[in-house]
């Protein structure tokens, strides 16, 4: 009895020892650093488990023995870690180790790509810059404009002028649709802060009709300080029921018959954007307006000029009389001094 006593108290201690031995040995490889000598990106498709995963670390020796590998899966099944991995694109960074790596991937921390719609664009420039972008999952390239508006729940509106152009950060697998609705809510966002909070008399029916001014804005100039300055002087002309004649407008009207010329026989061409040739705003947006401009259209600023022309130098001389301008227009644009 004493022997049998000794033999498996002996037992006991070798179980010990090979267990200490074992933790020794599974903690000094899960704290060693990753091979990695620089930034490494990999991906989590959906539905792969832990297994799958570490097997393609292994593979590329990022994970940089078998051991270790089942020490993870052993770990990661013990504290029950092994079921919450997060689909994903994930970075990884020289000095991880394998409690890093783990922490990662349950994190849902994942790589995010950035896309820049940019003030000005046309809904067409921004659709082609997003169809361009590989980190997009792209599942409207084959439908038009209706058919896209339609996807984003947004049936019979006209998408030009409904996203906000700004840079979005976005993981990898985000739809193009996702991505667009991002931007039209952004859109929707803004235009609905600055409608709330606009000047009092101004001459727009709706939030819409001021969208449609801040894309009018947008194209006229690039100078912030000038914005307020050419937003006012369209109200004033909206009120007065004067034509806006708007060189952006007639070229979007024009679509692709323009050829980086505007000519009087483009002017005097008529369609539904003509400024030139219909009184009051065009039926929709001509580009994204960024915030200055929405900002501006409902802000314009106070004053009496009816017209301004381009100097040259991309600012503007603004005029309060017919006559004064005539004489900007020869100053500037004919290069001709009175």
């Amino acid at each position: 009895m004493i022997r049998l006593l000794r033999s498996l108290f002996i037992l006991v201690l070798c179980l010990c020892a090979l267990a200490a031995g074992l933790w020794w040995d599974a903690e000094q490889l899960m704290q060693a650093p990753l091979q990695l000598q620089s930034k490494q990106r990999f991906e989590i498709g959906s539905g792969k488990n832990l297994n799958g995963v570490l097997m393609a670390l292994r593979a590329q020796d990022i994970v940089p023995a078998d051991r270790l590998v089942r020490y993870v899966q052993i770990y990661a099944r013990i504290t029950g870690k092994a079921s919450l991995l997060k689909a994903g694109e994930y970075e990884l960074t020289p000095g991880m180790n394998s409690y890093d790596l783990l922490a990662l991937m349950i994190s849902g921390k994942t790589v995010l790509h950035e896309l820049r719609l940019t003030e000005g664009w046309t809904f067409n420039e921004a659709r082609a810059a997003i169809a361009g972008s590989p980190e997009l999952v792209h599942t409207l390239k084959d439908l038009d404009e209706q058919q896209v508006m339609a996807a984003l729940d947004q049936p019979g509106l006209r998408a030009e002028g409904r996203f906000f152009p700004d840079t979005y950060r976005f993981p990898k697998g985000t739809t193009d649709a996702a991505f667009l609705r991002r931007a039209f809510s952004e859109m929707s966002r803004h235009l609905q802060q600055e409608w709330t909070q606009r000047d009092p008399d101004l001459p727009y029916r709706s939030a819409d009709e001021a969208l449609i001014m801040a894309s009018i804005i947008e194209k006229e100039t690039a100078v912030p300080d000038e914005r307020a300055e050419v937003a006012g002087v369209f109200i004033r002309r909206l009120k007065l029921g004067m034509k806006l004649q708007t060189d952006p407008t007639v070229i979007y009207g024009l679509g692709p018959q323009y050829d980086g010329s505007l000519h009087r026989r483009d002017l005097d061409t008529d369609t539904p954007y003509n400024t030139y040739t219909r009184t009051g705003l065009p039926p929709t947006p001509i580009c994204l307006p960024g915030r200055a401009s929405l900002h501006a259209a409902l802000h314009p600023a106070t004053g009496s000029a009816l017209f301004f022309v381009a100097r040259g130098d991309g600012t503007h001389q603004f005029s309060d009389t017919l006559d004064q301008h005539n004489a900007a227009v020869k100053k500037f644009q004919l290069g001709k001094n009175q």
